[in-house]
């Protein structure tokens, strides 16, 4: 955002936590929060050493922090089982018989798991790796659907000390085998298929591909989804398995052993990249303290909760936010398998309404499909539960964050609007919400433990309003600890910039109040005529115009200028397109940010290139509009046939 921007909708549009919500919150106000921050930047072992006493140890570490940048080591000689955490706690603490996994399935099925159940189930699954050989520190990687089994596997794989790589079920073939041979994985867990708007994906028929190109792997088990006509599944003899029928053989009874608090327990790829995939390694002890708290004071999650999370678990959202986070919490959480708009986009609401889901955390990408498929959806259901909301993935726009205040959480719901990342496991800035007030557009302040900054080219801290990078100046203890098998591209993507401190890639300011405004990834911000502009700082411009659902801004070369602004937007229902209407888009954009920032070219799209998962695939906009072609990787596309109809309007 720039400051012109900022103004119009923030300082105009402070809100702060109702009084009912704080006076029952963990963190009730700022004082409270400066004090704790205080503490935790201050003396950071002594801070989170009494939020890691909360989660099961076998042996107490003797060395809160090992930093040696930039390599940390957390909890140093402790020794826990991060299942036990998630799980066998709840056996002991009164929750035993609690809901902790309320399913529901796209076709519309549903199933509940309480605690003890969760606990037979990953206790069987565990036995059935080690009957496979599955060490510890052996790699299994994880393809499935949004079912339970997809966090029972990963459960298993922790129980057992293997780590597990979870590829998201929307990824190809060919994704998989680039991840099977940079971790060389020993065994594969998938399904049949899974459901999507309707139709089934053929998971198995993919890891099927994925082996004809990666011959190593020793084991495939196979969970039985769809089990009809519809996915029909080919099982190799000696490799390949059937979940249910070697669960049947296995035991419901396993011992958690202990593992070092940096033993390994997951690797996940970043997407959407060129080249060889980037493998972030996430360890035990500090991994699951950074993702405990944050879900205990960001979400403010009290015991009769019933929270929704609706990330995918192949992606690191669904690793935090739905695994490991709210299970070492003790909550009970919503799963659901399918798309938000099957059989139409009332789905995410009737799913709110049946389970009386009260805290609901997504990504501002799908608020704003539901914005332009109109409001009658929500306002048909009763949303009245809901006490709290967040959004992830990327900076919500002010207009998607009214409409969200106002549509799904009735003037009444605070909004945690959380900036955070693969790499840094955990949530790195957002408001709390018993306590912070928030303004449409900012993430607001950063979390315990969390040292940010803003720095310039020559490392100095930017002044109020004024755009650089963003960094992280001490370690935490959800912090990557390395990329897979690459120590050297470890230090070069993240260390090489500034001594000692770890640039995040975004670009950001702060205002005069000290919160943190989130412009994009650095990649993503254009230099027009030697000015600065953050494209979602346009994006954001764009969609706050009455008539715009959605916009996604590219930079493209520019004889006078340098660079270009191109923008491609999508309309609400009913909205028709013309050069008048594109001007008056390009005037608005010139009121919101400034002249500077008038896009040179408007595209309107019925709709823009995504992954499954919601992601704009702006890497093929830029490439559309600088070569009229794509040569890239689109087989993670939602609807392939978006980026063939705007092919055809850019070459008219």
């Amino acid at each position: 955002m720039s400051s012109e921007n900022s103004k119009n909708f923030s300082e105009e549009s402070i809100f702060k936590p109702a009084k009912a919500f704080s006076k029952n919150a963990r963190i009730s106000s700022m004082a409270q929060y400066k004090r704790m921050y205080q503490e935790s930047i201050d003396k950071p072992g002594v801070f989170w050493a009494k939020e890691a006493k909360e989660l099961s140890w076998q042996k107490k570490w003797t060395k809160a922090l090992d930093w040696k940048a930039p390599y940390a080591k957390w909890f140093v000689g402790g020794k826990l089982n991060v299942c036990e955490s998630c799980v066998d706690q709840h056996l002991t603490n009164g929750r035993a018989n609690k809901a902790a996994i309320i399913w529901e399935g796209e076709p519309g099925e549903s199933r509940t798991l309480t605690y003890r159940q969760l606990h037979r189930e990953v206790c069987q699954f565990a036995n059935v790796l080690l009957a496979q050989g599955i060490k510890p520190k052996d790699r299994v990687m994880i393809y499935m659907p949004m079912t339970p089994e997809a966090v029972i596997a990963m459960l298993a794989c922790a129980r057992i000390g293997a780590v597990h790589s979870v590829i998201f079920g929307g990824f190809s073939a060919d994704s998989i085998v680039d991840r099977l041979e940079d971790c060389q994985a020993k065994a594969i867990i998938t399904s049949d298929g899974g459901y999507r708007r309707g139709g089934v994906v053929p998971l198995k028929a993919n890891v099927d591909e994925a082996l004809k190109k990666y011959k190593s792997l020793e084991t495939v088990i196979v969970h039985q989804r769809i089990g009809s006509a519809s996915c029909p599944v080919k099982m190799k003899r000696g490799r390949d398995l059937w979940w249910h029928e070697e669960a049947a053989k296995a035991s419901p009874q396993h011992e958690a052993k202990a593992f070092d608090s940096e033993h390994p327990l997951f690797i996940l790829y970043t997407s959407g990249s060129t080249g060889k995939p980037k493998g972030i390694l996430h360890t035990c002890g500090g991994y699951l303290t950074g993702t405990y708290a944050t879900c205990k004071y960001i979400f403010d999650m009290q015991d009769d909760d019933v929270y929704w999370c609706t990330a995918d678990v192949g992606w690191i959202t669904g690793h935090s936010y739905i695994t490991y986070g709210p299970l070492a919490n003790g909550v009970t959480q919503v799963m659901y398998e399918g798309a938000p708009n099957f059989p139409d986009f009332g789905r995410f609401w009737d799913i709110v309404e049946k389970y009386q889901v009260s805290i609901f955390y997504t990504a501002p990408t799908a608020i704003r499909a539901f914005i332009k498929a109109g409001d009658q959806f929500p306002e048909a259901r009763d949303l009245s539960s809901l006490r709290l909301l967040g959004t992830v993935g990327e900076p919500i726009n002010p207009e998607a964050w009214r409409w969200y205040h106002e549509k799904i959480g009735g003037e009444r719901c605070p909004i945690v609007d959380t900036w955070w990342q693969t790499e840094t496991g955990a949530i790195m800035i957002s408001p709390l919400p018993g306590c912070t007030p928030t303004q449409p557009g900012t993430a607001t302040l950063p979390f315990f433990g969390v040292d940010a900054a803003i720095l310039d080219e020559t490392g100095q801290e930017c002044k109020a309003n004024e755009g650089g990078k963003l960094v992280i100046r001490k370690p935490w203890p959800s912090m990557l600890r390395t990329i897979y098998g690459d120590k050297k591209r470890y230090r070069d993507t993240y260390w090489n910039d500034y001594p000692g401190i770890y640039t995040a890639g975004d670009g950001a300011r702060t205002d005069k109040k000290g919160n943190f405004w989130i412009t994009g990834r650095l990649d993503d911000v254009l230099n027009v005529s030697g000015h600065r502009l953050g494209t979602a700082e346009v994006e954001s411009a764009l969609v706050g115009h009455k008539v715009v659902a959605e916009s996604a801004v590219v930079g493209c070369p520019h004889e006078i200028k340098g660079q270009g602004v191109v923008a491609f937007v999508t309309l609400k229902a009913g909205i028709k397109t013309s050069d008048a209407l594109a001007k008056e888009l390009r005037n608005h954009v010139g009121k919101v940010i400034g002249a500077i920032a008038k896009p040179d070219e408007i595209y309107f799209a019925p709709a823009l290139p995504k992954t499954r998962s919601g992601k704009i695939m702006r890497r093929l906009l830029k490439e559309l509009v600088e070569k009229g072609t794509i040569s890239g990787n689109v087989t993670t596309l939602e609807d392939a046939q978006v980026i063939t109809d705007l092919q055809r309007q850019i070459k008219k």
